[in-house]
């Protein structure tokens, strides 16, 4: 069975009451849900708050689900809405930014399969530090489809419909927040 397949046949039981149906959806979502927000907003604590409330948001919602678009688009659409408004609220300037690896093992782990060399373990962890706090100066919008796009591997057609709006304006968003990263990346390699 297709994941669009599946995934239609658990909103159908979910509109009819199936709380279990509904729990596949997040479980099946949960994880590139909770990665999209998080390279979004740069926070933990946040994402995890972001990415339940669009599941609270989709499980309230669900009932109106028409199916014009395919779930993952619009659960996504939900996800990338919630990161961006969190965005445009915070008044903060500082964050730090919490890597994906917590331990040194963790770390290790992540470079399996290297040549082991531990010097270009923390370069290649630098360098996705640097990126990260690229990502982080970045404006909301434009985190959103770098994220979406060269990350999370969203085509064109999908973006537009998360982001509604046409397909054209999203390819010259992508092109100026790749430009406008482009600018970060200088901007932090050459500090």
């Amino acid at each position: 069975m297709t994941s669009s397949l599946e995934d239609d046949r658990l909103v159908g039981q979910c509109q009819d009451g199936d709380l279990e149906a509904f729990n596949k959806l997040v479980l099946k979502y949960q994880d590139r849900v909770f990665d999209t927000v998080y390279r979004m907003v740069g926070e933990y604590e946040d994402a995890q708050d972001l990415a339940q409330d669009c599941f609270v948001k989709a499980f309230l919602a669900i009932a109106e689900f028409r199916g014009q678009s395919s779930f993952y688009t619009w659960l996504f659409r939900i996800a990338v809405n919630c990161a961006l408004s969190q965005r445009r609220r915070s008044a903060r300037q500082e964050r730090r930014v919490v890597t994906r690896y917590d331990t040194p093992e963790e770390l290790g782990a992540a470079g399996a399969g290297d040549d082991g060399d531990p010097s270009r373990l923390v370069q290649q962890e630098e360098e996705r530090t640097t990126v990260i706090e690229a990502l982080r100066r970045l404006a909301p919008e434009h985190r959103a489809v770098i994220v979406l796009k060269d990350i999370e591997g969203v085509d064109y057609g999908q973006m537009a419909e998360m982001l509604q709006c046409p397909r054209g304006t999203v390819k010259s968003r992508v092109h100026r927040a790749r430009q406008a990263l482009r600018r970060e990346l200088v901007r932090l390699m050459q500090a």
